[in-house]
């Protein structure tokens, strides 16, 4: 579709969402660039693994690395408490902005940053490497923290960096959950036999590409390669690994298409 039809359409949407009743906490469908499914119903099926996985609890500090335009957050905003505070970040300039009016504006606990962070495929023009980028929070200060559909556009040493900053400002004994693309012998097995929706076939920089001009689209890692790294870096999974359904497998976490992985700092 030409831009400027694609334009004329996401109007056309918005306004048959406006006439329906859209709430003042769910963005345009126009403005929504944080994957498919339905914003609200996913934010809820999130909150509840935040919840039964995570164990959160409503007096917690909460992290959101990639917090896009608050489909996770929305969610959280009738489960903390007063004493709480959730705080997210993103390299997306329009989610976050939309955040602090929408969101923040109504809940002062919860507090949204943009960072400027590089990355081809979200935030092209951005001045700040993710290999050098250091979250603005101090060490041992959230309970919980989670990253939905980051590591999935993320190259190695960038993705080895940010996970590096996530224990440090994990408090001990904390925990994170993390949704990844992940490559082992069932999801390779329907990768190569066409079922999966997408196709890892391309090896770069020890990590797998659907898109070798544009590697951070989409990008898999290696299942034992993650598990040792997080060793290394002083998290500790938290086991079983909950599959997603992108591949195609049988069995897997609804409605989590990439695999979540739940860790603790210790």
């Amino acid at each position: 579709m030409k831009p400027a039809l694609r334009k004329i359409n996401s109007a056309m949407i918005d306004l048959h969402d406006l006439a329906k009743g859209r709430d003042s906490m769910t963005p345009p469908r126009s403005m929504i660039f944080v994957g498919p499914g339905d914003f609200k119903a996913v934010g809820q099926e999130f909150k509840r693994h935040f919840i039964e996985l995570g164990g959160i609890q409503p007096d917690d500090r909460i992290l959101d690395v990639g917090c896009g335009i608050g489909r996770m957050a929305v969610p959280l905003t009738d489960y903390l408490s007063g004493k709480g505070e959730y705080c997210g970040i993103d390299i997306v300039k329009s989610g976050i902005e939309w955040c602090q009016r929408h969101i923040f504006a109504k809940f002062d606990n919860f507090h949204f940053l943009h960072i400027n962070v590089k990355n081809k495929a979200y935030n092209a023009d951005g001045n700040i490497s993710a290999l050098e980028f250091r979250f603005p929070f101090d060490d041992d200060s959230f309970d919980f923290v989670f990253l939905t559909s980051v590591f999935t556009h993320m190259l190695p040493a960038d993705m080895e960096h940010y996970l590096s900053e996530i224990s440090r400002v994990l408090k001990k004994d904390a925990k994170c959950l993390i949704t990844f693309f992940l490559l082992n012998e069932e999801s390779m097995h329907l990768v190569q036999a066409g079922r999966s929706t997408l196709d890892f076939k391309h090896k770069i920089d020890g990590c797998f590409t659907t898109d070798e001009n544009n590697p951070e689209s989409a990008i898999a890692y290696n299942e034992d390669y993650i598990r040792q790294l997080f060793g290394r870096l002083n998290l500790k999974l938290a086991d079983p690994v909950n599959y997603g359904s992108w591949c195609k497998r049988d069995i897997y976490l609804e409605p989590v298409r990439k695999t979540a992985i739940l860790t603790n700092r210790f």
